[in-house]
């Protein structure tokens, strides 16, 4: 029997916990990608956590090439930590974060913590440093009292190395603690289940990292695991942390007879919830379910099937996870429908307007933001500290590409023309469709200094889709040089 199962999408902090293991009975004939049925395989383990302590999260991450389970194989990957699936970082607003990263793999390597409302000044979120083979660096990132409260990750940024380097196993969780003030007393205290996907392709014994074709057969993953078993009981509420930490595919996730119920996406939450089918997942957004249990039986988390356009991808339909319901029923608890206030830009006084503009050559080699490959050296834009700004991103390419903003979130006004609704609007990463526009604003808040927007398709990254922006305080000019 499928279950029914109720899914409502929330960024949420509470206690993490693995899934109780039992039986996996009567599967559906779903095919995986090569046309079989794939068989169940192990019990969904949640990442290692390392937990912030009296406002301060101390850690190392040591980067090296190394032989480690990568779903069924073994197989040589760029390991945070020595793992293919790295600790999860957990901190709360407020908090200070030491993190000391030392490269043991033969390339520059540094660290990005996608979404994270810090400085991009050095020694936090800077994405111009190096850090060459054998040598340490230590970040410091502030949070600030009000940063929001949902699911971040973090991930290699090095120059022109993104993409090797995240599908190679360079990639994590983060997760800020402090919306469980924002649930109904029924759901503080649920099971959580991190949800991370990634994917790999294979080249002997290693993970391939170069070159790497975003349409080739690929494994996907979650929290490293192939087709891992979820168990939940009858009417069981529990939170899914879904992110995709991967370097460019896309998903469509999907849970057969259900709508999704979604309540924050990118760390931000909404204020109203709205219900789709399925939720479109391009590389680096993150969105946060609720899920609960319905009539005793089995169904598969999949991803369908996904086309980016003619000078783009196809990307098939594959299970991802087994989800087991069985075990005493409980009484379902009510989902919420409003979740927590965030700031609407629909009636901000606008200081400025710029245009971003997608292209690529005919050959699928080179990619371009307004007719130039990034240069670390140049500055692209220049916004002021306190002010609202108008950006339209337009796609003149015949494939798909996402837009991801450093820094600061963004408030999406409008895709393709089509206003979007301001209670549910807020990310960091968006999908861009072919030959279409979107319309942002964005609040220049907190922090001044040079970092980056740039599509979150890593491939396009590293080949020449990205930018500079200096952020300045109010009268200044940009210093026109890196991390400054």
């Amino acid at each position: 029997m499928v279950i029914g199962l109720l899914v409502a999408v929330l960024l949420v902090g509470c206690a993490g916990s693995n899934a109780v293991s039992g039986p996996s009975h009567n599967l559906p004939a779903t095919a995986a990608q090569d046309g079989s049925t794939p068989e169940p395989g192990p019990r969904l383990q949640d990442p290692p956590e390392v937990v912030s302590r009296d406002g301060v999260l101390r850690t190392t991450i040591v980067v090296e090439r190394r032989k480690v389970r990568v779903g069924n194989r073994q197989l040589y990957a760029m390991t945070y930590n020595g793992a293919y699936m790295p600790p999860t970082l957990r901190v709360r607003p407020g908090d200070r974060i030491d993190l000391t990263m030392t490269n043991r793999i033969d390339q520059d390597t540094n660290l990005h913590t996608h979404g994270l409302f810090v400085s991009p000044r050095a020694p936090a979120d800077d994405i111009f440093i190096s850090i060459k083979y054998r040598q340490s660096y230590h970040y410091v990132y502030r949070l600030p009292r009000r940063h929001p409260a949902g699911t971040y990750w973090y991930h290699s940024h090095a120059d022109k190395m993104s993409a090797p380097q995240v599908a190679g196993g360079e990639s994590g969780i983060i997760v800020v603690d402090g919306l469980r003030q924002h649930l109904p007393p029924s759901l503080r205290g649920i099971t959580e289940h991190t949800v991370a996907l990634k994917d790999f392709q294979v080249q002997g014994d290693s993970i391939k990292t170069q070159p790497l074709s975003i349409g080739a057969a690929t494994d996907r993953t979650v929290n490293g695991q192939q087709n891992p078993v979820i168990h939940i009981r009858p009417g069981e509420t529990q939170l899914w942390r879904l992110a995709n930490i991967g370097a460019n595919i896309y998903y469509r996730l999907h849970l057969p007879g259900t709508r999704f119920h979604v309540i924050a996406q990118d760390g931000v939450p909404v204020r109203r919830t709205y219900s789709e089918d399925t939720l479109l997942l391009p590389a680096a957004a993150r969105f946060d379910v609720l899920v609960q249990g319905g009539a005793p039986g089995t169904t598969r988390l999949e991803t369908l099937p996904f086309d980016s356009g003619p000078a783009g991808n196809q990307f098939p339909r594959a299970d991802l996870a087994t989800v087991v319901t069985d075990g005493t029923p409980l009484t379902r608890a009510a989902i919420p429908t409003t979740v927590a206030p965030y700031e609407d830009l629909s009636q901000a006084k606008v200081a400025d307007r710029k245009t971003v503009a997608f292209t690529e050559n005919k050959a699928g080699t080179v990619f371009y933001i307004n007719g130039r490959t990034y240069d670390p050296a140049r500055t692209d834009f220049v916004s002021t500290l306190g002010t609202v700004e108008e950006w339209t991103v337009r796609n003149d390419s015949d494939e798909d590409h996402s837009f991801h903003l450093h820094t600061n979130h963004f408030q999406l006004m409008s895709v393709d023309g089509k206003t979007q609704d301001p209670t549910h609007s807020v990310y960091d990463t968006v999908n861009v469709p072919r030959r279409g526009a979107i319309v942002i604003r964005v609040h220049f808040q907190d922090f001044t200094g040079r970092t980056v927007f740039h599509c979150h398709i890593l491939n396009h990254e590293d080949k020449g889709m990205m930018a500079v922006l200096d952020i300045v305080p109010p009268g200044s000019r940009s210093q026109g040089s890196p991390g400054r």
